[in-house]
C-alpha cells in the first residue's frame, strides 16, 4: 500500500481522536464536536489552552502537551488559527485531519502543509465522517445515533446531502459515510479505494460536485466494476465547456452533462439525475438482489392495482427509457389463468378486478413474473398508503414472493407522503425496497434491470516516436497538416494539396485528376461561409472558383480529390477540462448539430467497442443500407473510429481537439474529407 492509502486508511481507522478548538459553550462546533467523539469508538483527547477540562475531561493546551500520539486531529477552529493549528498537527506525527472551516484565502497553504507531511485531510468546508465498521464518528455536526449500519459506502461533497440522506429512514445502512467538502487532499478516488479495501462495502454511492483526479478515479471505479461492487453517482453541474467546443462540432455535440455520462458508461457506474433518483437506487442496489446470469435483456415488469396508474407508470417509463419485458407464452398463459374476466395479460399488469383473495392473486402474479426469462426485475406498483380495515395484502404476497426466489423484487410507490410507514418498515426489515416516487423509482428498476454494465478495458499502446513528432508539429502548428495527421493514425484521407497561387492550384488538379473539390484555409466552417466549391471538373472552372475564394477568404486554399456520394459521419475527440478526451461519433455533414446523433466515449475503446457505438447512432441505418442503397463499409468506418481513439490515447493531452467532418463512407471503403485540429493552449 503506497504512502496515500496508508495515510487515508490511518485517517478513516482512527482510534484515538484530539479535538483541536474543544469547548464547552452549548451548541458551538467545539461542542458538536465532543458530543460526538463521545459517541465514537476512538479515544479522544481534548485541546483548547482556555480550560483545563470541560465536564470533567481534561483539557490540553496545545497537541504537544497531550499524553499519547493520535491518530486524527478534528479542526474546530476560525480559519486565523487554521494553518498554525495544521503545522502543529504534522509536527506531532498526526496522519489525518478533519478541516470543517472553509479555509478561505488559505487553501493552498494547506493543501501545501498536509502534502509535505503526508497526511490525510477530510474537507475543507466539511461535515466530517463516519466510519460504522469500526464505530468512528469524526463530525462536528450531530447526526443519528446510532447510525444505521449497512453496506453502503457514501461519499458526498454536499453537507447537507451528507445529513439528508443519513436520516433518510429508507432501507439501507452504512459502512462508511464520508462528507468531502473542497477535497483539498484528500479526493474521491482516495475514498473509493479505502471503500473497496473493505469486504464489508457492498454499493459506493458517489454525490459529485467538482469531480477532481479524474484518471484516479476512473482507476478507482473500473477496479469497483471488477469486483462486482456498484457505483452509483450522482454528479451536481456539467463540465466546463471551453472555446474550443464552440468551434468544432463534437464539442458542440459533447455539450453539457454528457462527459458525466461517458465517464459513468466507461466505468459501468450507474448515473442518477437527483437525490430521489439517488436515493431510490441506493435502497434497491442496497437489498443485494441481482438479476440471474443471462436472464433478461435489461427489462423490468410491474403489477398494478389500478388501471390508470398503470398508464401513467407506462408513460414515464417511456420517457425515461426503462423497457417492459416482452412476457413469454408461458407467463401470458400462467396470468390468464390467475385474472377475472375482462382484465388483459400485459406489462406492465393491472390485476385489480373482483378484489378477491389479493394476497394470493398478487403473490401467484410476481411469482410467475420474477420467473419470466425475460424479466430482469419485478415491482409491485401499489401506493402503499394506510389500509383502515387493517389489510396488509399487499405485504404480505410481496414477501411470501422474497421468501421463494431470489430474483430482484420492489415495492414502486407514486407519492412519498402517502406511505403508509409502518408497512414500508415492515417490508425493508425484511430486505424489500419501497421506492418512494414513481419517475426515481422506475429509473433505480431500469438501472438494476441493466446491471452489470459492460466496461470497456481496451488498452491502447502508445507509439512513442509518433508522439513526439506530433508534439513537436502540434507546438507550431500549420493548419495545413491536418490531413497528414489523420493519414499518420491510419485514418483514410481523400488526396488534397495545398496551394496558395492560382499556378498552384492548376498544378495540383493536375496531379490529383480531375473533378476536384476546393476548399478554403481562411475559415473554420466553411460550407457555412461559402468556402467550399464541389466537382469542379476542368482548369477554366477552377480558375473562375479559385479567384473567388482569393477575394473573399484569402489565397490559401486545397485542392482536394472529390469522394463518392455516401454516408457522411462525424468522428472527433475533444478535450474536457475536467474528463480529459472524450471521442464523439455522430452523423456527419452540414446537418451534424442540427440533427443531434451522436454519441460520446471515454477512449481508448475496443473495436467490439466501436462497433458498439455505431450502432447507438440513428444513421446506422443508412450505413446498413437504405431503400436499396448498397450496405455501406461498416468495419471501414470503424477502423477509422478506432484510429481516433488511438490519436486520443498518444496526443489527447495537447490538443483541444481533432475531428474529421464528415468521413464519407460507401461500399468501398470510408475516407475524411475535411479535418480540423485545434492544438491545445496553455493561455
Amino acid at each position: 500500500m503506497d504512502a496515500r492509502r496508508t495515510a487515508v486508511a490511518a485517517m478513516l481507522g482512527a482510534r484515538s481522536v484530539a479535538l483541536v478548538g474543544a469547548s464547552a459553550r452549548p451548541d458551538s462546533l467545539g461542542a458538536r464536536m465532543i458530543v460526538e467523539a463521545r459517541r465514537s469508538s476512538a479515544r479522544m483527547h481534548l485541546v483548547n489552552p482556555r480550560y483545563s477540562d470541560i465536564d470533567g475531561t481534561p483539557c490540553a493546551p496545545t497537541l504537544a502537551d497531550l499524553d499519547e500520539p493520535v491518530d486524527l486531529v478534528l479542526l474546530g477552529v476560525p480559519d486565523s488559527a487554521l494553518v498554525e493549528q495544521l503545522e502543529a498537527a504534522a509536527a506531532a506525527g498526526v496522519r489525518g485531519a478533519v478541516l470543517f472551516g472553509g479555509a478561505h484565502g488559505l487553501r493552498d497553504k494547506v493543501a501545501a502543509v498536509a502534502a509535505e507531511s503526508g497526511m490525510a485531510l477530510c474537507g475543507a468546508g466539511c461535515m466530517g465522517f463516519v466510519n460504522n465498521a469500526l464505530g468512528l464518528r469524526a463530525l462536528g455536526y450531530l447526526e443519528p445515533d446510532p447510525l444505521p449500519v449497512g453496506g453502503i459506502s457514501l461519499i458526498t461533497h454536499s453537507g447537507s446531502a451528507f445529513s439528508t440522506l443519513l436520516r433518510a429512514h429508507r432501507g439501507f445502512g452504512f459502512r462508511m459515510a464520508v462528507s468531502s467538502g473542497q477535497e483539498l487532499v484528500t479526493d474521491a478516488a482516495d475514498y473509493v479505494e479505502y471503500a473497496l479495501d473493505d469486504p464489508g462495502t457492498d454499493v459506493v454511492a458517489l454525490l459529485l460536485e467538482s469531480p477532481r483526479a479524474m484518471p484516479r478515479l476512473r482507476s478507482a471505479l473500473l477496479r469497483a466494476a471488477e469486483q462486482g461492487v456498484p457505483v452509483i453517482v450522482l454528479p451536481v453541474g456539467g463540465s466546463p465547456t471551453g472555446r474550443v467546443f464552440v468551434a468544432a462540432h463534437s464539442g458542440a455535440l459533447a455539450g453539457e452533462g454528457t462527459a458525466w455520462r461517458a465517464f459513468c458508461e466507461s466505468v459501468g457506474a450507474v448515473m442518477v439525475g437527483d437525490l430521489a433518483e439517488f436515493t431510490d437506487t441506493i435502497e434497491l442496489f442496497a437489498a443485494g438482489r441481482r438479476p440471474r446470469d443471462g436472464v433478461g435483456s435489461g427489462a423490468i415488469a410491474t403489477v398494478h392495482d389500478s388501471g390508470a396508474e398503470r398508464a401513467l407508470t407506462a408513460d414515464v417509463a417511456h420517457t425515461l427509457g426503462v423497457e417492459f419485458a416482452d412476457l413469454s407464452p408461458k407467463t401470458v398463459e400462467s396470468i390468464s389463468d390467475l385474472l377475472d374476466d375482462g382484465l388483459v395479460t400485459a406489462n406492465p399488469l393491472d390485476v385489480w378486478g373482483t378484489g378477491a383473495d389479493t394476497r394470493r392473486l398478487f403473490r401467484a402474479c410476481l411469482r410467475v413474473l420474477t420467473d419470466d426469462p425475460e424479466v430482469a426485475v419485478t415491482a409491485l406498483a401499489v401506493d402503499l398508503v394506510t389500509e383502515y380495515d387493517g389489510d396488509t395484502a399487499y405485504a404480505d404476497a410481496v414477501l411470501d414472493v422474497a421468501s421463494d426466489t431470489p430474483a430482484p423484487l420492489a415495492v414502486l410507490t407514486s407519492v412519498p407522503s402517502a406511505v403508509d410507514r409502518a408497512t414500508a418498515d415492515r417490508l425493508r426489515s425484511n430486505g424489500i425496497p419501497v421506492l418512494e416516487g414513481t419517475r426515481s423509482g422506475l429509473a433505480a428498476l431500469g438501472h438494476l434491470a441493466r446491471w452489470p454494465r459492460p466496461v470497456d478495458t481496451h488498452a491502447t499502446t502508445v507509439d512513442g516516436d509518433r508522439r513526439r513528432r506530433w508534439l513537436n508539429r502540434l507546438a507550431g502548428w500549420d493548419p495545413r497538416l491536418a490531413f497528414t495527421l489523420l493519414s499518420e493514425y491510419d485514418v483514410p484521407v481523400a488526396e488534397a494539396r495545398s496551394a496558395c497561387t492560382l499556378e498552384d492550384v492548376l498544378a495540383a488538379a493536375e496531379v490529383i485528376g480531375y473533378p476536384v473539390a476546393l476548399k478554403t484555409l481562411g475559415a473554420e466552417h466553411k460550407s457555412d461561409i461559402g468556402g467550399v466549391i464541389l466537382g469542379i471538373d476542368g482548369p477554366a472552372v477552377l480558375h473562375q472558383a479559385y479567384a473567388d475564394l482569393a477575394v473573399r477568404l484569402g489565397p490559401e486554399v486545397i485542392v482536394q480529390a472529390m469522394a463518392e456520394t455516401g454516408v457522411e459521419i462525424s468522428v472527433g475527440i475533444v478535450r474536457d477540462a475536467v474528463f480529459g478526451p472524450l471521442l464523439v461519433l455522430a452523423a456527419g455533414g452540414t446537418l451534424v448539430e442540427v440533427l443531434a446523433d451522436r454519441v460520446v466515449t471515454v477512449p481508448p475503446v475496443s473495436p467490439k467497442r466501436v462497433l458498439e457505438l455505431l450502432a447507438g447512432l440513428r444513421v446506422k441505418k443508412m450505413l446498413d443500407g437504405w431503400r436499396g442503397s448498397a450496405p455501406a463499409d461498416v468495419l471501414a468506418v470503424a477502423r477509422a473510429i478506432a484510429a481516433f481513439s488511438t490519436i486520443a490515447t498518444e496526443l489527447g493531452d495537447a490538443v483541444e481537439a481533432v475531428e474529421a467532418n464528415p468521413i464519407v463512407v460507401t461500399a468501398a471503403g470510408a475516407v475524411a474529407v475535411d479535418a480540423l485540429v485545434y492544438p491545445r493552449t496553455t493561455t
